[in-house]
């Protein structure tokens, strides 16, 4: 993969803003013509990358959709069209890098507020039409709710582009996305490909530093690596039972957020009321450390590399942990980040939804129904033409 395209190839513009809620990411990429969607996907090359960061009001507004409220209906629509705008600030930033006449289409992927597959929804905020009418581009969006529809979970969904672009035959690899919530696609020696959300990735650790600091997060992990992990309250994190739940399975901030924090730490069995919370913060980075490796080394023992994307990747004390957790259950795997394997670790889950809106526009299936649980393969998303 490279970082320039000729012109006589399509181009897509990908547009993910995730769980941590801190802005959009965009890439524009090229995919070749190709009857073999994989081989295209193997010669991708990626153009440029922006990112829009949420301003405190957006971020405010996300933030409070994420709970059930006063007039939501009104507050959606609202964000929705603020969000747009941030997308469409994203897509001009990278418009002189690449004319917006040469961009096929745009995969906005949308803000998730909701995500309740088990009820037979999933809800990414967004206003698609907006965002064509700002740029002049053709949007496909809502990509989530097909796969929902045929009874899956409608996540993760980039399984699939992580066998696409990172898969080796021969080779068992783990892709660590670790954004808000971390999710794994298990990528097989013999081809096949398991994913599922693992549980929290920076989700916990980010509300305890603004609790407690008001910062955003964790930088470099530095903060968790000047506490000491709190054994009881690791454990008491641990017995969360969507943990156990065999896969497919996905979750979001519906589950783990500040709330279900406090209950832990002020359950009857146990009350860290007088824990310092430096403690309290490494115990988050060693919980979301412990169920990436425990499930890891449940799926993918033999795995040679688990290699990790999001903004977990620049999480240093996490990544330390992860690494040693999976030697202490005698797993080889070398844990780093896909920048090794040409892709920078924040560029991943954009160029996923690029390549979601490459499937869409070839009408081919987006989802991996071993992965999601659906019915079958579907092909994903819905077209706002510009």
């Amino acid at each position: 993969m490279s970082d320039h395209s000729e012109n006589s190839v399509p181009v897509y513009l990908g547009l993910m803003s995730g769980t941590s809620l801190d802005g959009v990411d965009g890439v524009l990429v090229s995919f070749p013509d190709s009857a073999d969607g994989n081989e295209a996907t193997a010669a991708m090359q990626i153009i440029a990358s922006a990112y829009v960061p949420f301003d405190d009001a957006l971020r405010q507004q996300a933030m409070a959709m994420q709970q059930p409220g006063e007039n939501e209906i009104h507050r959606e629509a609202l964000l929705a069209n603020a969000l747009a705008h941030c997308y469409a600030a994203c897509v001009h930033a990278l418009q002189a890098k690449s004319p917006l006449s040469r961009i096929h289409a745009i995969g906005a992927h949308g803000q998730t507020i909701r995500h309740r597959p088990e009820l037979g929804y999933t809800r990414q905020t967004n206003n698609p039409a907006l965002l064509a009418e700002l740029t002049g581009v053709d949007v496909i969006a809502d990509f989530r709710s097909r796969d929902v529809a045929a009874g899956g979970q409608g996540a993760p969904l980039v399984p699939a582009f992580h066998r696409a672009v990172f898969g080796k035959p021969g080779s068992c690899r783990v892709v660590a996305n670790i954004g808000g919530i971390s999710n794994i696609s298990i990528l097989a020696e013999d081809g096949h490909t398991l994913g599922f959300d693992t549980g929290p990735g920076n989700v916990l650790m980010d509300a305890w530093i603004q609790k407690h600091h008001g910062k955003s997060y964790d930088q470099d992990g530095a903060w968790a690596a000047q506490g000491k992990v709190i054994p009881a309250l690791l454990q008491q994190l641990l017995s969360e039972a969507y943990l156990q739940l065999p896969a497919p399975k996905s979750t979001g901030r519906d589950l783990f957020h500040m709330a279900w924090l406090q209950d832990k730490l002020h359950s009857k069995q146990h009350d860290f009321a007088h824990a310092q919370a430096v403690d309290v913060q490494a115990s988050l980075c060693e919980f979301t450390a412990q169920t990436l490796a425990n499930d890891i080394v449940r799926h993918a023992a033999q795995a040679s590399h688990v290699y990790v994307c999001g903004g977990g990747a620049f999480n240093h004390q996490l990544m330390q942990r992860l690494q040693n957790l999976l030697a202490a259950q005698a797993c080889p795997a070398r844990v780093c980040s896909t920048a090794d394997l040409g892709v920078a670790p924040e560029q991943v889950e954009a160029l996923a939804f690029a390549w979601l809106a490459r499937q869409f526009s070839l009408r081919l299936p987006g989802n991996l129904a071993d992965v999601t649980g659906a019915a079958g393969a579907r092909i994903l998303g819905a077209l706002y033409p510009a």
